[in-house]
Formats: C-alpha cells, structure tokens, sequence
C-alpha cells in the first residue's frame, strides 16, 4: 500500500505531531508497505537534510516560515510541491497528521484525486488560538470540523479529544492512542549530578510555551529537599528562568538521552491543561515514575488517579504543590504508582499502535470499495 503521510511537523522538530508521524512511517516500512512524508521545511537545513538520511523514506520539504513569536514552529506556504509529490507516488491513502495549514492543502488534493484520507487529530489549535491571540477559537474549530468533516475517518488520541470533536460536530471519530518505548534505564550517575545534594528529583519535559503552564511548578520547586528540573525549549524559556529561579533548565534533550532522564526521575509533572494525549506522560508511565498531571485531557485517559499517580486541577499550582509534597514523603507510594504506571503502558508499543492504525487503513479502504462497487 501507497501511503502519503502530510504532516505539519517532522523531525527533526522535536513535539509529539514530529514524533508520532515518524514512528507511523517506520511502521508501514517495517509491514511492507510505501510511505512518503509531506512535511515544512524545518528550521534547520542541515539538521533536515541529516534527518532525511535518517528517514524510513522518502521525506518531501515544503516551503515555510516561522510562526511569529514562535520560530520552533513552522507554517507551510502555498505551492505546488505538495500536489507533485502526490501525483509522483500515487498514494492509495492519505493520512493527515495534526491537519490545519499543510493537512487542510493535503485533504484537498486528496479529494480532487478521490483519494481516501485519514485525518489524525493531535493539536488542539482552538485553544491555542485563545491563548496566543486571546481569540480566535471559534473560527480554528470552523477550520479544524471542516478539514476533519472532508475525511474518511477522524483519528483522536484520547476520550476527551474524541468528546470535542464530536460535540464541535466532527464525524465518523475513532479512537487511536500513541505508542512508547519502555526500555528505559535508570542512570546514577546523571541523577546524582542532577539532584545536587537534594533528595528528590522531580522533571518536567515539553515545550516552553504560554499554553503549557510550566511557571505552575514555582511551589513545588521550593518545597525542601526538592530538585526541579526543565527539559524543553520554547518561547517562555527566559521568562520561566526568572520565575522558577530553583530549577535547572536542560534545553532540548532527544533520543537515549532524554530516555534516561526520565527514568533517572523520582517524578514527573505535566502543567498543560490543552493535551489532546499528552505522549510525555505516557513516556515518564513507561519509565516506571509516578505522575502528577491536570484532571483535564489526555491525562485523564493515562493517569489512574491513586494508583499511577495524581490528577489536579488545571491550572492550580497549590494543588499541584501538594501533591508532589504527598508523594516526596511517601517513597512507598511513588514506587508503587510507577510500577503501576509501568503495567498500565506495557503493550501500548508502536508496534502494536501501529497495527491498530493498519486496521483503520483497512476499513476505510473497505468502505470506498464498498460505495464504488
């Protein structure tokens, strides 16, 4: 099967529509099958053009600029190199990862082709609107219902995000959660340098953006014997130095690197209300580290609220406070939450995630085979 997998973001950007829409395009090269990647033009030639090499397939650059106020992020121009990479593979479907600039071309091209498509739902761009722009979110839901309207099948990460789209009137809604890599090594060495004489050591990874709420860790930061750590980068990364004064901040981090960082964790907090699926949950979960996450979103689809860890309510930094002074006294309870955790995301392999996404590729083949006949 021909596969054009249109994405508004790929590595070597580093956020969870880039990581996603890789490991779905080394699963249909691991089945057989013939992906190529539609993507902006990263930030970084060079960093691109190295990822290229790296890529399970072919990977089509797009011109693009950077979003102002955010140059981490990429908006696809207008031009004809996306209908030409679709006219050159000749793709039996389409998958639309995160559609809203390059995905809403791509389901276009895709309709006037008759081509099937599958749109996968991953950014909540109405809320985001609202943060940045302080309006906005009723026209980006106009946007986002009537790209996910022209596809065959909706894909969405969790109960909640399935729950908006349909109650925003998006049909034919599915499903499909993230995949994660479990094989996750606590490293002594790096804790010990990170906790610096503390006793526990708490981390948040993610961007560093207004939507995510980071600044929300001031309390838990002071709390004694607490060590806070930062990895990301973003837009509020010099704002949030000044008002977590008591935290490290490690930039970007990827790849085994990060991977031990989790699992050098005693515990992990996420701060962003706006999940769709919140893969850097699921990631510490995989890692065997108790979360502290918001009652809102994805979250509430992975945490076990007293037995993999703590949901509190969004945007309140006592609660969350709280919580991470209930679980720095209690090491008995941060090991059995994260073992728990552990349990929980076991199967949840890209393997196997990506064989659920083959089996939504299947039925909607099926039904255009069915209505055409």
């Amino acid at each position: 099967m021909r596969v054009a997998l249109v994405t508004e973001s790929f590595p070597p950007d580093v956020n969870g529509v880039a990581h996603c829409a890789l490991e779905t395009a080394r699963h249909l090269v691991r089945r057989g099958h013939d992906p190529l990647v539609v993507a902006p033009l990263a930030n970084s030639v060079p960093a691109a053009a190295a990822q290229a090499r790296e890529s399970p397939c072919p990977v089509v650059r797009v011109p693009s600029m950077p979003l102002p106020g955010y140059p981490q992020v990429r908006i696809a121009l207008p031009g004809r190199r996306l209908s030409a990479a679709l006219d050159g593979h000749r793709p039996d479907l389409v998958h639309l990862a995160s559609p809203f600039v390059l995905g809403a071309r791509g389901m276009a091209a895709a309709a006037r082709r008759g081509v099937p498509a599958v749109a996968v739902y991953q950014t909540d761009m109405a809320r985001y609107a609202r943060t940045y722009l302080g309006r906005g979110g009723a026209a980006a839901w106009r946007r986002i219902r009537a790209v996910h309207a022209a596809a065959d099948l909706t894909l969405a990460p969790s109960s909640a995000a399935l729950l908006d789209l349909t109650e925003h009137g998006v049909p034919r809604v599915r499903l499909w959660p993230r995949g994660v890599d479990s094989a996750r090594r606590r490293d002594a060495v790096l804790r010990s340098s990170l906790l610096a004489g503390r006793e526990l050591l708490v981390g948040y990874v993610g961007r560093l953006a207004p939507e995510k709420d980071v600044r929300l860790l001031a309390g838990a930061s002071r709390l004694p014997g607490v060590r806070t750590v930062v990895i990301g980068e973003g837009p509020s990364a010099a704002a949030l130095r000044a008002q977590l004064p008591e935290a490290r901040f490690l930039g970007r981090r990827t790849g085994d690197e990060l991977a031990r960082l989790y699992a050098s964790l005693d515990l992990f907090v996420h701060t962003g209300p706006y999940e769709t699926f919140c893969q850097t949950v699921q990631e510490a979960m995989a890692s065997g580290v108790p979360v502290v996450a918001p009652a809102a979103g994805g979250p509430l689809d992975l945490v076990d609220h007293g037995r993999t860890g703590l949901l509190v309510p969004p945007g309140d930094g006592d609660a969350l406070r709280d919580a991470v002074r209930t679980l720095a006294g209690s090491p008995e309870l941060r090991a059995r939450y994260g073992a728990a955790g552990r349990r929980a995301v076991a199967a949840r392999t890209w393997e196997a995630v990506g064989d659920e996404l083959l089996g939504h590729y299947a039925d909607v083949l099926a039904d255009r085979t069915a209505v055409a006949a």
